[in-house]
């Protein structure tokens, strides 16, 4: 007679049947799932949610600046945004969604721009 993978419970039923009811099934499937690493696709939309939150929480007024390395230091990487957007004057700020940044350096320190998404930054057709 056969028994449950996750519970070893002695199963009644099906000769096919691996599990005793949903419960363990699910519990089964969680534990061995647990540990596998993330698919790439998983761990980009990681990435570029945290950088979205961490842009609107310090951008409460709509431009602001910070210290690349406070930023940084919360989780924040650079190489993941979703667009960019080139100014008038050549500065290309790059997008985690609606929220903005630049890297410059101010005073000798490296800080980032941040702004947030404006209708006047849409292409025009």
């Amino acid at each position: 007679m056969n028994t449950c993978k996750n519970c070893a419970t002695e199963l009644k039923g099906r000769v096919d049947k691996k599990f005793c009811n949903s419960y363990c099934k699910s519990a089964y499937h969680y534990e061995a799932n647990k540990n596998k690493k993330d698919s790439l696709f998983l761990d980009i939309d990681k990435q570029l949610k945290t950088n979205r939150r961490l842009l609107k929480s310090y951008n409460k007024s709509g431009y602001a600046s910070i210290n690349v390395d406070t930023l940084n230091a919360e989780g924040f990487n650079p190489n993941y945004f979703t667009h960019y957007w080139k100014n008038s004057k050549g500065d290309v700020y790059l997008f985690c969604y609606e929220y903005g940044f630049l890297k410059r350096e101010i005073n000798q320190k490296k800080k980032y721009i941040l702004i947030i998404w404006q209708t006047h930054m849409e292409k025009k057709k």
